[in-house]
């Protein structure tokens, strides 16, 4: 530890790039997109806290399949070799390149992949169609604009290219379809399968592939639990 009024300080100092986001000093809207364009970070930590407390099978494929997506996405970089627009502004990026872009392709992998999630694999079990279809409605838009705004935030602060951008998209888009497709077709017959090894019991990970609807099953059953309970309570207070 050093004295007091003395410093030891190393050669060089280097940000944490996966948060570190530049924009124009005084730009009100290059300050928002800043922040919106860290939106993969919260994604991220938003799937971390789902596994933690739900341990779903179906949510850790999902983020495998982020993980490989930005895996594509690193090996695309580093063959293409495409640099970033402007001479490369930004000092503290995480690659040189540009090609394509890795928060467009992962938001439009996590966009896609949702979307097919909503209207392919969720089915709501109750009669209010149209409160269900107005709601993945509502929440599809919202992904895709999301999406789109994070696409556009590394245009409007000189990270990335349009073209870099829109490759970024398709790739992130046909990654989400191939491995929603995978995930369907390949990993959810064997998920009963791996939610009965040992190892599986031990952290409490489960198969909820059979269950149309994760969130009105959960629903109907704590609220009949609950209700169960405060019956029993009743009765032993009498």
């Amino acid at each position: 530890m050093a004295a007091d009024g003395q410093c030891s300080l190393p050669a060089s100092w280097r940000p944490v790039t996966l948060t570190h986001v530049e924009y124009p000093a005084g730009d009100l809207s290059g300050h928002l997109l800043a922040y919106l364009s860290l939106s993969p970070v919260f994604v991220i930590v938003g799937f971390v806290t789902l596994i933690i407390f739900k341990r779903e099978l179906h949510t850790i494929s999902f983020l495998g399949g982020l993980a490989l997506n930005e895996g594509v996405n690193w090996l695309i970089k580093h063959v293409v070799q495409e640099p970033r627009p402007c001479g490369g502004p930004h000092a503290t990026v995480g690659t040189k390149y540009g090609m394509p872009s890795s928060h467009s392709q992962f938001m439009w992998f996590f966009s896609v992949y949702s979307f097919l999630f909503l209207y392919l694999r969720m089915h709501q079990t109750n009669n209010a169609r149209f409160l269900d279809l107005l709601w993945r409605h509502v929440l599809s838009l919202g992904l895709l604009t999301a999406a789109f705004l994070v696409s556009y935030s590394r245009v409007y602060l000189l990270y990335h290219t349009w073209s870099q951008v829109l490759y970024g998209g398709f790739a992130g888009s046909l990654m989400a379809i191939a491995w929603f497709v995978f995930t369907q077709e390949v990993l959810t017959p064997l998920f009963p399968r791996i939610a009965s090894w040992p190892i599986s019991e031990f952290f409490l990970i489960r198969d909820t592939s059979l269950i149309p609807n994760v969130l009105w099953f959960e629903y109907t059953v704590t609220r009949a639990e609950a209700r169960n309970r405060q019956r029993k309570l009743g009765a032993k207070l009498q």
